[in-house]
Order: C-alpha cells, then sequence, then structure tokens
C-alpha cells in the first residue's frame, strides 16, 4: 500500500484506455502513475496509413508525457509490467534489464491485445501484423520495397510476379483497408514511377477463412464491401484458411460446399499482411491465476459489471482485455471502460454511492474501402459510399489526439485524396529487409536480395 497522504492510481498501458483513464482523473485528488512499454500514445485504427505511405509516425503516436504535460497529477513511466501483485498491491515493470516496483491503491488495468497467429507465432517472420509503430514501418518497407526490386527483377529478365503479388490475411477492417490502400498505390500512386514493370499489374489478395467481408458489419454491407474491394481489382478469396506462411508464399485451405476442409493451394507472394485474429495481453493470464477468475479462448478475463477484478475491487481492468456482455474489441469499449473507472474511483474518494453497472453505447463501426469510399454501420443506418467516408474522415479526425497532429494530419489527407501522391514513402534497407525473412529468400527473386557485402547493412 501506499505510504503518501494522497491515494495512488497505477495506470497500465498508454492506448486509449491507458491515455483516457489517465485524463479523467485530471481534477482527482489523486496520484495517477502511467506505465507503458512504449513512450507514445498510438492511434491503432490509422496504422495503415503509416505502412502505405499516407501519414508519419508522428502522427498517430504523440508522445505520451507530451501529451500528459499539463497534467500535473500524473506521471509516465516507460517500461514492460511483468509482473502483478495483487495481495501485496504492487506493479513491477522492467526496461533494460531495470526493475522498478511501484504500489498502488488502485489499478487500472488497460494492457490492450497483440496480434494472435491462432498457435502459429513463426508466421510473424513472414506476415506482420498490424499492432504497433515497428509493425507499419517494417510494412512500409516491405511493401514499398518489393516494387523496388521487382524493377530489378525485371531489368534482369526475372519473374516479378512473386514480387508484385501482396496478401493480406483478414477481411476484418484492418484487412479491407490495407487491401484497398495497397490497391490504390499500384494502380495510382506509383503507375508512372517504374520504368520496368507496370504496377497496375500487381494482385493484391485478401484472404479470410470467414464467408463474407466484415462480418460484424452485417451480410448486406459485407457483400457490397466485397463488391467494391472487387471493383479496385483485389481478388477476395473467402473461405480460404491459410495454414502455412514462408517467406515466399502463403498455403490456404479452401471450405468445400458443405464446410468441411477441401484442397490446399499454395499462393507465390513476398509481402504478406496479417491482419486477422488478437490475443488480450498476457497480464490478463497473471490476474486470472491470482484471482481465480476466468479467461476465454482470446485471453480475455471476465470481470464484474462495474469491470473490477473478482475479489479485487480496487482492479479494473478495461479494454481489449475484457470478456464482458460479448463486448467487441474497439477503441470506443476502451475509452469508455476506462473513463467509467475513474469516475468509480472518484466516486468512492469523495463517498458516493456506487455507479449502476458498465453500459457500453456503441457509437458504430466504419472502415474505408479507398478514396472517397467507405462503410459504415451505426445503429440502423447502414451506408457505403461517399457519405460513409466523410463520416469516417469526421470520426478519425475527432479522436486524433491534440490538434497539431489533427491539422497535419488533415493536410495530409488533402494532398493525398486531391493527387494521390503520399508523402511518407521512405523505407530505408533495414525496413526493407526487416526481420531479415526477405533476406532469406531462397532461389526464384532471391538473386536481388543477394547485395555485395560492401552495400548491405550489418544490422538489416
Amino acid at each position: 500500500m501506499s505510504t503518501t497522504q494522497r491515494h495512488q492510481v497505477v495506470v497500465i498501458g498508454s492506448g486509449f484506455g491507458g491515455l483516457f483513464g489517465t485524463q479523467a482523473l485530471r481534477r482527482a485528488d489523486v496520484d495517477v502513475t502511467m506505465i507503458a512499454k512504449t513512450a507514445h500514445h498510438l492511434f491503432q485504427p490509422l496504422l495503415y496509413q503509416v505502412a502505405t505511405g499516407i501519414l508519419s509516425e508522428g502522427e498517430i503516436a504523440p508522445p505520451t508525457r507530451e501529451v500528459l504535460a499539463r497534467q500535473r497529477n500524473a506521471r509516465v513511466l516507460l517500461g514492460e509490467v511483468t509482473h502483478i501483485d495483487l495481495a501485496a498491491r504492487t506493479v513491477t515493470h522492467e526496461v533494460l534489464g531495470r526493475e522498478t516496483v511501484t504500489p498502488y491503491d488502485s489499478l487500472i488495468v488497460a494492457a490492450g491485445a497483440g496480434q494472435s497467429y491462432f498457435g502459429n507465432d513463426h508466421f510473424a517472420d513472414f506476415a506482420p501484423g498490424m499492432k504497433s509503430i515497428d509493425d507499419a514501418l517494417e510494412l512500409r518497407g516491405r511493401i514499398f520495397g518489393a516494387f523496388e526490386l521487382a524493377e530489378l527483377a525485371a531489368l534482369r529478365g526475372e519473374n516479378v510476379e512473386p514480387l508484385l503479388t501482396f496478401v493480406v490475411v483478414g477481411a476484418g477492417p484492418t484487412g479491407v483497408e490495407m487491401a484497398g490502400q495497397i490497391a490504390e498505390l499500384s494502380r495510382t500512386t506509383l503507375r508512372r514511377d517504374f520504368r520496368a514493370i507496370n504496377t497496375r499489374q500487381a494482385r493484391v489478395i485478401l484472404v479470410d477463412a470467414a464467408d463474407q467481408v466484415l462480418p460484424p458489419f452485417g451480410e448486406r454491407l459485407g457483400a457490397k464491401t466485397k463488391k467494391a474491394l472487387e471493383d479496385l481489382g483485389i481478388e477476395v478469396q473467402l473461405g480460404a484458411m491459410v495454414v502455412d506462411v514462408d517467406e515466399t508464399g502463403i498455403v490456404v485451405q479452401d471450405k468445400t460446399n458443405d464446410g468441411e476442409p477441401g484442397a490446399r493451394r499454395r499462393i507465390e507472394a513476398v509481402t504478406k499482411i496479417w491482419a486477422a485474429g488478437v490475443a488480450a495481453s498476457p497480464l490478463g493470464r497473471q490476474l486470472s491465476e491470482q484471482s481465480g477468475a476466468a479467461l476465454d479462448r482470446a485471453g480475455r478475463i471476465a470481470v464484474n459489471p462495474d469491470l473490477t477484478l473478482p475479489g479485487h475491487p480496487e482492479v479494473f481492468v478495461v479494454g481489449d482485455m475484457i470478456a464482458l456482455d460479448n463486448l467487441p474489441g474497439v477503441a470506443q469499449v476502451a475509452i469508455q471502460g476506462a473513463r467509467y473507472a475513474a469516475k468509480t474511483i472518484r466516486h468512492r474518494l469523495a463517498g458516493k454511492p456506487p455507479l449502476p453497472k458498465f453500459s457500453y453505447f456503441d457509437k458504430g463501426s466504419m472502415a474505408t474501402i479507398s478514396r472517397f469510399s467507405a462503410v459504415a454501420s451505426v445503429g440502423r443506418i447502414k451506408l457505403t459510399g461517399f457519405v460513409a467516408w466523410l463520416m469516417w474522415l469526421g470520426v478519425h479526425l475527432i479522436y486524433i489526439t491534440g490538434f497539431k497532429n489533427q491539422v497535419t494530419t488533415m493536410l495530409r489527407w488533402m494532398i493525398t485524396f486531391v493527387s494521390n501522391d503520399r508523402s511518407e514513402r521512405t523505407a530505408t534497407e533495414q525496413q526493407v529487409f526487416g526481420r531479415s525473412a526477405l533476406a532469406r529468400l531462397d532461389g526464384g527473386p532471391a538473386t536481388l536480395l543477394e547485395q555485395p557485402s560492401a552495400t548491405r547493412s550489418d544490422s538489416a
């Protein structure tokens, strides 16, 4: 327990839940310590725009210290939380091998979720996810680097098809947005930039084991989105489960008409993007083991209706980590949950009656398909096309953190949407050879990657 006079609140995570929970305690008579493994607040819904050259990483990931600089009762500590001791009420985090133990009176756990490869974690070497700035920058290098390598391959008379084939795994919002942007890159932005290749001939393939695109949006919007993607030249392959991924391609297993596993086939593609499946933070398992609360298959922990951990009313779990009323893993769940937890803490300190149970207000779901086209599901309102795109634009601008970032993001969008140009196309060699996966290509296009040692980075 804390030895200071003021109530000590520890917040784990700097995402939507962590940041909005901390800000909601601005005027409370508490000291807030945010502990996060990154020094920035990430606006994750726009990561795909960093990966495809529309936005810079700084525009969607401002420094957390800068965001909270004027909140005098808050401090930020960098480090990855390795242990939560519910009995001692302490949080242990580590950075560069050094451990720090922080006591708490109230705890808000908003550690979020990571990419899930459904037990095939080695897929990550060949198909990065979309959960961090590192992921987005690596994907930017792989996407733009693939076109560069294809140009070299064409000059040498080699087969460029694997280099100009892009496979996106997962037909949820992230997968749809990513596939749409790669298609626009190849067919519009880059069409005049190369001499030996025709970028418009690039294949963009969206695969998913589900039977429709955007399942949460409903069958009607899913069908319209599928048609819009196909109009862009994207190959949408549904009922196709990914069973293997390597340096040069991906293996999928199609469903038969009766839903049973069918034949397997291989797609040769150097660039793969994984946008399927999430797994809650492993901190959920720690909390489960100490409290007895149940975990679901995705690692989410069962919480009380007031978002507290069973048997531990001082511990709140919010966002992607919770299993409660089938709440979706979206930003609004984290934001509303964190604000609710902060309000509960304020009520307790003021001696006020407990709040009613947490009630989530669904503000709808949106996803862009291409320039000037999106899909939106808000209550009974189902929209596609330009009006949905305007709604998407407004909502995302509102939730970008900081007026400066809102202005610069709007300017970048104007440049991209009006001129088809993209300002963030720089890709370094280290990004192109991210995780060294491309450098291990064997045969075919691999010869393009076997550069003389004098021109290669030892750290690539």
